[in-house]
């Protein structure tokens, strides 16, 4: 398909090493090294905590606190170590190629990013102006504002990890392979989804928000796919995140850094429900934003 001719010149440096077994081996050594590293790193760090490693740990678990939404984010740094791994071993390939050519990875991030930003500022500035109920203050502006850098750089680390692996190594791999979308813009976005599905915090919202999860990913492939670089799909997904972690967050769930929270959380089912719809809208406006540009430019 024309719209997706960029794909040709991302997935190339996969072909090499398309045989799916590789793609299979790769992705379980990769998580397993992610799990391994993860848990010596916190390991070690409660043991140099001390007596105060179990109230961090309960903080840890909710992300409500700015040291521990820190220390979440830049864990999937990991991630990218893990996968590294594998491409270097199993694909005999380096991890830059995972990310599609660089001389379009950081021109089109900051060119989607920029319409992103303002996309982001009108929507603020459009009403409603609350979620049904005034916004609940978080953290001090003062404060908030001396972490911004860190949040943000913790934010770009976890969405370049998973846009490394779902929509760089998982989708040029199985791309390498089968030819058909089908396969290599589903199959990523339904692995997506699978880690995104928390009964235990979402309770009956659970499987709506991991089907969210899933047409994200589905759209990430398609912009990847139609960019040829993971450009793009980190500037959408780093903007969405800095929105739902940075700037207005959960009182339950991951709110150490954001400077407002909303006015229900995770365990009010009726009153997030209702939301996901207009959640659901801005992803696609997104979307459209960052095709649009890739349209232009290509």
């Amino acid at each position: 398909m024309t719209r997706y001719a960029a794909h040709k010149a991302f997935i190339a440096p996969a072909i090499p090493s398309a045989a799916p077994w590789r793609l299979i081996v790769g992705f379980l050594a990769a998580t397993a090294i992610y799990l391994l590293l993860n848990n010596l790193m916190f390991t070690t760090l409660f043991k140099l905590m001390g007596p105060r490693a179990d109230g961090f740990y309960d903080s840890l678990l909710t992300g409500q606190t700015p040291m521990a939404m820190l220390l979440l984010l830049g864990s999937f740094g990991l991630m990218i170590v893990g996968v590294a791994v594998v491409a270097r071993l199993i694909h005999k390939r380096p991890v830059r190629g995972l990310m599609g050519p660089a001389h379009l990875v950081a021109p089109q991030f900051w060119a989607v990013l920029k319409i992103l930003v303002l996309l982001g500022v009108v929507t603020y500035l459009l009403p409603p102006w609350d979620l049904g109920a005034p916004y609940v203050p978080n953290l001090a502006l003062g404060t908030w504002l001396l972490l911004l850098p860190f949040s943000l750089l913790g934010v770009l680390v976890q969405v370049s990890a998973e846009e490394i692996v779902f929509r760089g190594y998982v989708q040029q791999q199985l791309a390498a392979r089968f030819s058909s979308p089908l396969v290599w813009m589903v199959l990523p976005a339904v692995i997506f989804a699978l880690g995104h599905y928390l009964p235990d915090q979402a309770g009956e919202n659970a499987l709506v928000i991991a089907l969210w999860a899933g047409v994200f990913g589905m759209l990430m492939a398609d912009l990847t796919a139609r960019a040829g670089s993971l450009g793009p799909a980190i500037a959408v997904h780093f903007c969405n995140n800095v929105a739902a972690i940075v700037i207005t967050s959960m009182p339950d769930d991951l709110s150490g850094l954001a400077l407002y929270l909303t006015p229900f959380g995770m365990n009010d089912t009726e009153a997030l429900r209702a939301w996901l719809p207009v959640d659901f809208a801005l992803m696609m406006v997104s979307w459209l934003a960052a095709v649009s540009y890739t349209h232009l430019t290509l």
